[in-house]
C-alpha cells in the first residue's frame, strides 16, 4: 500500500459529512477528491495551488468523478491561507492536507519551499478545529525536499503539549523516501 493510501485510510474516519477541509497543495486533485468524497455535498473543501495548470488538472479530475461537494479553488500559495479562508471557518477546519514537492507531470523546477510551507503550517494551526489534523506528505527526492522535510520536523517537534505529532517514514523504500508528518490538535 502506498503511503498516500495509508494517509487517506487514517484520515477517512476523522472526516464526516458536513465538515470543512483544506487541500493546501491541490496538485492533480487526488487529495481534493478524497476530501470532497469524505465531507460530501453538505461539506466544503478549499483547494490551493500556485500553478494554474495544477488547478485546471485538479478541477478536471473532480469533474470526471462527478463531485457535488462545494469546492473553492484558490490560485495562491498555501502561505496565504489565512487571507483566503473566511473568518467564520477559522477554528472549524477538520483536516488540512499538504503534499509537498512538485506537480507530477509538471515543471519539476517549481517546488514547495520550506519558508512558505512553514508559514502555511503556522496558519493551519489557527484554522484547525479541536481534534483537527494537519497531514503533511513530504517528498525528499528533489532539490530542497530533504531540507524542507527536516525544517518541518523541527517545527513540529517544537509545538508543545496542545498537539500530538507523529512522523512516519517507510522503511523498505528506495533512497529519498517520502515522510508523513501528522499533527493533531488535542481536544480542549
Amino acid at each position: 500500500m502506498r503511503l498516500t493510501e495509508k494517509v487517506h485510510q487514517y484520515l477517512k474516519p476523522k472526516l464526516q459529512s458536513g465538515n470543512t477541509a483544506i487541500d493546501a497543495t491541490a496538485g492533480n486533485g487526488h487529495d481534493t477528491l478524497f476530501l470532497a468524497q469524505c465531507v460530501g455535498e453538505t461539506g466544503e473543501v478549499f483547494a490551493f495551488d500556485v500553478q494554474q495548470q495544477a488547478l485546471a488538472s485538479a478541477k478536471q479530475h473532480l469533474q470526471a468523478h462527478a463531485i457535488q461537494t462545494p469546492i473553492t479553488w484558490i490560485h495562491a500559495g498555501h502561505e496565504d491561507m489565512l487571507k483566503h479562508i473566511p473568518i467564520d471557518k477559522h477554528k472549524h477546519i477538520q483536516v488540512i492536507t499538504f503534499n509537498l514537492g512538485y506537480l507530477p507531470h509538471g515543471d519539476k523546477h517549481i517546488t514547495t519551499q520550506a519558508e512558505h510551507t512553514l508559514m502555511a503550517l503556522n496558519a493551519s494551526l489557527s484554522l484547525l478545529a479541536q481534534g483537527g489534523i494537519v497531514s503533511i506528505l513530504a517528498y525528499t527526492g528533489h532539490a530542497g525536499g530533504r531540507e524542507e522535510c527536516e525544517a518541518i520536523k523541527v517545527w513540529a517537534n517544537s509545538l508543545g503539549d496542545n498537539y500530538c505529532v507523529s512522523i512516519t517514514m517507510p522503511a523498505n523504500t528506495k533512497s529519498s523516501p517520502p515522510e508523513w508528518i501528522c499533527i493533531q490538535k488535542k481536544l480542549a
